[in-house]
């Protein structure tokens, strides 16, 4: 097997054109790579085509590659032309495990045999997704964040049966395109972001469900909190700096004891009727009569500019910012 190199990837093949998936495709575009899309459902073309329209003019903003050109997408009409010269195939079919599944064999059936196959899976381990493939060691998980031409951050796992090459060309690959790879130590329901996340979700539903706050009072209490210092660190290291000169270990001895009061509960609460009313009425009112597609623009403008801020003030382990290339826009330029 002659595998390309991670940093010399010229084509990409993308199965599935939706958020996620049209995400990826304008990311790889604005890495200067070719991009093969297959997406059976009748408007996926017309509806990716609008976002490369509506969104190209913000990544040029941020900063696009040596190459890069919306004239390099190309929409393809069966699976097999969208991921047979591809060195790389990103899946995105629905979050299905039966067609997830079957998604991946068949890539796996047309892929090139040196291709290496991931899945933007939000949840499933690679181990329950790659069985049906006949070559299951080239698949390997690569979770990104919504949107993905933006969020920097892709989860990447590979599964039992996954070749550790194929991890280590998978994370080396989304480096070089621009990306923050997070290669997990293990493998793991939901991975690292998603559990977190999901953690949070759930709280936030017990509270909305028992009247204890509001979809405003959730949202407000997060994005101008803590949101506001875990766009810079994460909540352990947030923490450690709660605890002064200490650190973490004052503030474990400190707070330790709040551990055991049950503020929070783990488990998600039913989704009544009355619950996902209060949530979608909540959702509304904070919407204030904006459209999604308004909501959207205004969240990737900030976006856009948050990393630049982020890039600057970053303290992440310097090893992975320094593999990371500096495509963000510089101060005062945004």
């Amino acid at each position: 097997m002659t595998r390309v190199s991670p940093d010399q990837v010229k084509r990409v093949g993308v199965v599935g054109a939706g958020v996620i998936g049209g995400g990826w495709a304008l990311h790889y575009l604005r890495m200067g790579l070719d991009v093969d899309v297959y997406d059976p459902a009748p408007d996926a073309e017309r509806n990716l085509l609008s976002a490369l329209e509506e969104k190209w003019p913000l990544l040029e903003r941020i900063g696009l590659a040596d190459g890069a050109s919306p004239e390099r997408l190309g929409f393809k009409a069966d699976l097999a032309a969208a991921v047979a010269g591809a060195d790389v195939v990103q899946e995105n079919s629905p979050e299905d495990l039966a067609v997830k599944r079957g998604v991946l064999a068949a890539i796996d059936r047309v892929a090139a045999p040196d291709a290496v196959i991931a899945s933007s899976t939000s949840g499933f381990t690679m181990t329950t997704l790659q069985a049906g493939c006949a070559q299951p060691q080239r698949c390997v998980v690569g979770h990104p964040f919504n949107p993905p031409y933006l969020i920097p951050l892709v989860e990447v796992v590979g599964g039992e049966l996954t070749d550790p090459a194929a991890v280590d060309w998978l994370a080396g690959f989304y480096a070089a395109a621009g990306k923050r790879p997070l290669r997990l130590s293990r493998e793991l329901p939901g991975f690292v972001g998603n559990r977190l996340q999901e953690a949070l979700w759930r709280e936030a539903l017990h509270m909305v469900a028992t009247g204890e706050a509001t979809v405003e009072e959730i949202d407000e209490a997060i994005a101008f909190g803590p949101g506001l210092r875990w766009a810079q660190m994460g909540p352990c290291l947030t923490l450690h700096l709660a605890g002064g000169s200490a650190g973490m270990a004052y503030t474990l001895d400190h707070f330790g004891a709040a551990l055991l009061e049950p503020w929070t509960r783990l488990e998600a609460p039913p989704l009544t009727e009355q619950l996902r009313e209060r949530m979608v009425d909540g959702c509304d009112r904070l919407a204030g009569g904006r459209s999604v597609a308004e909501l959207e623009r205004r969240r990737d403008e900030f976006l856009a500019e948050l990393l630049g801020l982020v890039q600057r003030f970053s303290i992440g382990p310097p090893q992975l910012a320094a593999d990371v290339p500096d495509l963000t826009v510089p101060a005062g330029e945004a």
